[in-house]
């Protein structure tokens, strides 16, 4: 399911109307969608994304959309370098309003496999980017007088699942961060949630799982179905408006209710 798919029946926020949002890892499953949703709601988004070809696909295929979507090819690991492109999109965008930190990667490990040089690389991948992310867009938001960061969670950790110990420690780890910095930035007008998401039908999750393992999902979900990135976006886009005004310091489950 896209982003657009039933788009008479979802919502729209007048407030998203050219807000100028920033997301990673917005080349491809639930960055795809988040991508999606805002250039619906006429947002000024930019994307980074280490997918070239499917994040210049995603571009070609919004081309429609109130502001075409800005991408630019960047590896999250290299600090410096994705700060350096964060400044350029936000000088191209005259600020940053919203920031969706939605990079990471679930590779599979065992307690025994890990390495020092492995514990670093996972964490650079999944937790450090978002925090200096959060740090470089501050300033702007500071300026505009408020602005909102959103940081993606995992259900994996609230379910300890195995074969991911890395992964679901730099989970757990984001959820902590979103609570300080909500605290620390709230009286600039910054507000700071974590959304949560379940098990989302996305091709890379695909690979992961047979029909039966599908079918396990749903059976300990409290509602019938799989969970698509445009669930998960329209999460995103509630609490980026301004209808979630007094929303901060919080995290917000999107999972069918996965036990």
């Amino acid at each position: 399911m896209s982003a657009t798919e039933g788009e008479g029946q979802r919502a729209v926020y007048p407030s998203l109307k050219d807000k100028r949002v920033l997301i990673t890892g917005g080349g491809s499953g639930i960055g795809e969608g988040v991508v999606e949703a805002f250039a619906r709601q006429g947002a000024q988004v930019a994307f980074v994304d280490i997918a070239d070809a499917a994040s210049r696909a995603l571009v070609d295929r919004l081309s429609d959309a109130r502001h075409t979507p800005i991408y630019r090819l960047c590896d999250l690991t290299d600090i410096e370098g994705f700060k350096r492109v964060l400044a350029e999109i936000e000088a191209e965008l005259g600020g940053i309003d919203i920031l969706v930190n939605n990079a990471a990667n679930d590779d599979r490990h065992t307690v025994q496999e890990v390495t020092p040089a492995y514990w670093d690389d996972r964490m650079a991948v999944n937790l450090r980017h978002l925090f200096f992310a959060a740090q470089a867009v501050v300033p702007a938001m500071e300026r505009a007088g408020g602005g909102v960061i959103l940081n993606f969670g995992s259900i994996s950790w609230h379910l300890g699942m195995a074969d991911l110990v890395l992964y679901q420690t730099a989970k757990a780890a984001i959820e902590g961060m979103t609570r300080a910095l909500a605290r620390d930035l709230g009286r600039l007008g910054i507000r700071v949630n974590t959304i949560v998401p379940g098990n989302v039908q996305t091709p890379r999750q695909m690979k992961w799982y047979t029909p039966e393992g599908e079918a396990e999902i749903v059976s300990a979900q409290c509602i019938d179905g799989r969970i698509q990135p445009a669930d998960i976006a329209a999460m995103v886009l509630f609490l980026a408006s301004d209808d979630a005004r007094m929303c901060t310091g919080h995290d917000y489950f999107v999972d069918a209710g996965w036990r």
